[in-house]
């Protein structure tokens, strides 16, 4: 399916129809951001990042919240 056909298909909805794929689309869209982060994870993306925090901890530089 082309992405043309399924804006078309997007704009016939009900308004109801509307709110149930809109509701259904942002919980699509939460899982999938979830599952970049644990590919990004897996994949060593924050490895760098993590050892500077735990660097800064050890150092003494954070404030407990």
């Amino acid at each position: 399916m082309l992405l043309e056909e399924i804006e078309k298909q997007i704009t016939q909805l009900s308004p109801e129809e509307l709110k149930k794929f809109s509701a259904w689309f942002d919980d699509y869209l939460s899982d999938e951001w979830d599952r970049q982060i644990e590919r990004d994870v897996t994949a060593g993306k924050f490895d760098a990042l993590i050892a500077q925090l735990d660097a800064n901890f050890e150092a003494g530089l954070c404030k407990p919240l």
